[in-house]
Order: C-alpha cells, then sequence, then structure tokens
C-alpha cells in the first residue's frame, strides 16, 4: 500500500522507514508506543523549513520585480495549511496515515492540519533520504505548479498588520502565547498581539503559527476595517 504513495509522489525510499515515521500521527506514536517523539512532528519541523526556504528561493529567482513585502505573502500563500493539504488530498496521503483511534473517530483523515503536517513530514523525509534534489523534486511537482501571482487566497496576516502598523512610527507588535489546550494530538494555542503594549487582536489555531495569524487577521479587522 506504501508502495501507492511512493508511485504517486514519483520518488521511490531507499529507507522505507523515513516515509512510515512521515506518515505517524502523534495520536498513533502515543497510543501504540507512549512516546510522540516516534511520531511525525520532528520530521514536520524540518519540512516546514525546507519547505519555506526552497520556495522563498524559487520566487527569489523568478519573481525579480516584486518587494520583499510581496514575496513573503505569495511565499505564505503557498506554503499554507490550505494549499498542502490541497497537495495531500492530491496524492492521497490521508489514507495512508496512521492515526490513533480516537483521531480515526474524529475525521483526522481529511482535516486540514493532519494534512498539511504530514506533507511538511513527506518533505522532510524524502530530503533525509534523497538530499535537497529529493525535496525540491517533490516541491516543484506539487506545489511550485500554481503560484499566486494576482490574488492570494491565504494571506500573510502577520506581514499585512506589519506594514499597516508601521505606517506611523515608533509602533512596537508583539505576540503573547496565553493559552494552550487539548491533547497532544490535538493542541489549540491562544495568542494575543499587542500593539505598543495594547492587546488588539486575540487568535487561536492548532499551532502557535497559525493561533499568530489569527490574532493579526482579528487586529487588521478591528484596527483597519475593510483591509483584512
Amino acid at each position: 500500500m506504501i508502495k501507492d504513495l511512493e508511485a504517486a509522489i514519483g520518488y521511490r525510499f531507499n529507507n522505507i522507514s523515513l516515509l512510515q515515521n512521515a506518515l505517524t500521527h502523534s495520536s498513533y506514536a502515543n497510543e501504540r508506543w507512549h512516546n510522540s517523539l516516534m511520531s511525525n512532528e520532528r520530521l514536520e519541523f524540518l519540512g516546514d523549513s525546507i519547505l519555506g526556504m526552497l520556495v522563498a528561493e524559487y520566487l527569489y529567482r523568478n519573481f525579480p520585480d516584486r518587494p520583499e513585502g510581496e514575496l513573503t505573502r505569495m511565499r505564505a500563500d503557498m506554503v499554507c495549511e490550505q494549499t498542502l493539504a490541497a497537495v495531500a488530498n492530491r496524492i492521497g496521503l490521508g489514507k495512508h496515515l496512521l492515526l490513533g483511534n480516537g483521531e480515526e473517530q474524529g475525521g483526522g483523515r481529511s482535516r486540514n492540519s493532519i494534512l498539511a503536517d504530514a506533507v511538511e513530514s513527506v518533505i522532510a523525509a524524502s530530503f533525509l533520504d534523497g538530499g535537497m534534489e529529493a525535496a525540491l523534486r517533490f516541491i516543484q511537482q506539487f506545489i511550485l505548479v500554481e503560484v499566486p501571482v494576482t490574488r492570494l487566497h491565504n494571506a500573510d496576516y502577520k506581514t499585512a498588520l506589519q506594514e499597516l502598523v508601521q505606517q506611523k512610527k515608533n509602533q512596537a507588535l508583539s505576540y503573547t502565547l496565553v493559552g494552550e489546550s487539548g491533547p497532544d494530538h490535538d493542541k489549540r494555542f491562544d495568542v494575543e498581539v499587542k500593539l505598543n503594549g495594547r492587546v488588539v487582536g486575540i487568535g487561536s489555531g492548532s499551532s502557535k503559527k497559525r493561533a499568530e495569524q489569527d490574532a493579526a487577521h482579528a487586529a487588521i479587522e478591528a484596527l483597519f476595517p475593510g483591509k483584512a
């Protein structure tokens, strides 16, 4: 069955255990081995960085007329949860995931956050198995095929908020984690964003990064109506 996934992504692993690790959600690792370190979370961490760097390099080389802020928003759109979940659905990644019973019953195979994290894990597994060339091949085949040149469907709200507040001098933004809840396999994070020490937005998400984006979105809606 895992050979079907290799065929879908167009890469055969030398070390198949890397791909198996990339498919192992923390809920399965906790139920099976009582050890979240055996899940794909560490691969996800690595894959996120590899993906961001390779997409940034592509945009830098191919859009020399775009300013830094626009390149940042384009990259955010290309590596966002929605985009990565669509890639996962395209290659049928969900059916290959190893999930705990609770996550299985809760529809984890179709949950965007789990699918997106698994894509980042597969990118990292490809990198560890075949080097940067293997990771780049995956990204070229599935992510660089549709570059958001005009309309961005998932804007980088943190960057947008930073640009808006900087229209005035001496403006300071800060993000603070104020809450964390849920089991290890389904965490929720709550974040406040402050402008000059005053709370201007509160957000939540399945990761700190997503919670910060949600808080920034809320701040834009509150401070700059119509700009979000």
